[in-house]
């Protein structure tokens, strides 16, 4: 285990949304938006930055800027974007100097082909890290969870991200059982951008949808479906930027098919469980972790339509990164997977 340590430093927890980097001494130490802005990419890219700064030009800029998102659904979608953000989170850890040739673990969907698992460590070792350890979200949250997974009584967990929704069942160190509802979070704005154009000839911009989305998770989990929500945007009818007013009860239809998919994958595991496994799950629970966990209303559907007692992890937006920092201190032992 010494070896890993001393050639890992740094794990990193590359997410479609946000991207967070972990010292075993020190925690996170990264934690920005995974976006960048190119000049020329079309031709002969430029790399202009990254990160929060380029979040702030997201839906502003103009030829011959462009915003990038390396990753889509959980998984590389642009390998040039991927290293020069990769190159932009070294860089911002201290440089060369500090992280030049060291090998990161990285987290990665539990699903990822071998193309994709490929792709990404060619990024990485592009960027200027070494090769990385490649290791399955699912199984980080679990670890930041504080859990034994080297134990036989088996353990669900459910990662709800950005880009995707893993849904594992994890025992004696590996993967029992493993599915994933790719579109996560990010699925949900755009089921409600696409809600706003076509019922209500509304256009609304991503960082908009990001913001209506967090508005109703207040509004449902209050249980306050007889009310409005306020949304700026472009009226189509007009072509004119307006401020439009919309009945929370015209959305509700995507809320709850957004949630109902995860809950399907959910029961699809379990059908598939033998029955020492499913035991295991009744007497353990559902754990939910990831930023989308907090979406109102899912654990409570969740635990409705499977009768399996579930909850969201205490800091559930953390779980990846402190599974990274478990790894990077040596408390755990690094997991082979294949």
């Amino acid at each position: 285990m010494r070896s890993n340590q001393s050639a890992a430093m740094v794990g990193i927890d590359l997410g479609t949304a946000n991207t967070r980097a972990v010292s075993s001494r020190t925690g996170i130490v990264f934690d920005q938006p995974s976006v960048c802005c190119f000049q020329g990419y079309d031709a002969v890219p430029r790399f202009i930055t990254a990160g929060d700064e380029a979040s702030n030009y997201e839906g502003r800029v103009a030829r011959p800027l462009k915003i990038v998102h390396p990753l889509k659904n959980g998984v590389l979608s642009d390998m040039t974007a991927a290293r020069d953000y990769l190159r932009f989170v070294r860089r911002s850890l201290g440089g060369r100097r500090r992280f030049g040739r060291i090998k990161p673990f990285i987290g990665i969907p539990a699903d990822a082909t071998q193309a994709e698992q490929r792709a990404l460590k060619t990024a990485a070792i592009d960027a200027g890290f070494g090769t990385p350890r490649l290791i399955p979200e699912p199984y980080l949250a679990a670890l930041g969870l504080g859990l034994d997974l080297e134990q036989p009584s088996a353990r669900m967990i459910v990662e709800c991200g950005a880009g995707t929704t893993e849904i594992a069942v994890i025992a004696l160190g590996g993967f029992c059982l493993l599915n994933s509802v790719r579109g996560g979070g990010n699925a949900l704005n755009k089921a409600l951008s696409e809600r706003l154009h076509s019922r209500h000839q509304f256009q609304i911009g991503a960082m908009e949808a990001e913001k209506l989305k967090l508005q109703l998770s207040e509004i449902y989990a209050g249980q306050l479906t007889d009310t409005s929500v306020s949304v700026k945007g472009l009226d189509i009818v007009t072509g004119l930027p307006r401020v439009r007013t919309i009945p929370v009860a015209s959305l509700h239809s995507v809320w709850t098919k957004h949630i109902m998919q995860i809950v399907e994958g959910i029961r699809a595991q379990l059908h598939e469980a033998p029955p020492e496994i499913a035991q295991d799950i009744l007497e353990n629970g559902i754990t939910l972790t990831g930023g989308g966990s907090l979406v109102a209303q899912l654990a409570e559907e969740i635990s409705q339509h499977t009768q399996v007692r579930t909850f969201v992890a205490e800091h559930p937006k953390d779980c990846v990164a402190l599974g990274l920092r478990r790894l990077l201190s040596g408390e755990v032992r690094a997991p082979e997977f294949h």
